[in-house]
């Protein structure tokens, strides 16, 4: 008798990271972080989320934090996804 193993789909399913970002834009370095973070991850070929939720979101709207912003724009037309 032989025994075939058949792989899973999950097994050829290519994982996400996601990002989560909440606080404002100013009190902390966790916009320049994630921007940093995915710019790694999508350097390294990985798909990469960012979810902008409360604070979070002032992050990500023009007027804001302009270095932040045009590093977001270049992610994005790299592939990251962004939701809000």
């Amino acid at each position: 008798m032989e025994l075939r193993i058949s792989p899973c789909k999950e097994a050829t399913m290519q994982k996400e990271i996601v990002l989560f970002l909440s606080t404002t834009p100013y009190s902390f370095e966790n916009t320049h972080s994630i921007l940093k973070l995915a710019d790694a991850a999508l350097k390294k070929g990985q798909k990469v989320r960012l979810i902008a939720s409360s604070d979070g979101v002032f992050s990500i709207v023009k007027g804001q934090v302009p270095k932040s912003l045009s590093a977001l724009e270049e992610l994005v037309g790299r592939g990251l996804r962004v939701d809000i």
